[in-house]
């Protein structure tokens, strides 16, 4: 394994790490239908997925939506 030449000190290591940091994730409202949704991913709105707007799988009246997301 390598072996470090010298000793990186605290203030060298704390500049390199200043970049390390949670991101909060970017939310989005549907133009169709109001939800607010991360962006890029299908979401699902009374049983019905949505995805940039347009409707993708119509949902069932038999289906619970709760069989769905788990």
């Amino acid at each position: 394994m390598a072996h470090p030449k010298s000793r990186i000190s605290k203030q060298r290591k704390r500049k390199r790490r200043t970049h390390y940091k949670a991101v909060a994730p970017t939310i989005s409202t549907c133009s169709t239908t109001g939800e607010k949704h991360l962006r890029h991913r299908a979401y699902i709105v009374d049983g019905d997925m949505y995805y940039n707007g347009q409707l993708l799988i119509q949902a069932d009246d038999d289906v619970d939506i709760e069989e769905i997301t788990e």
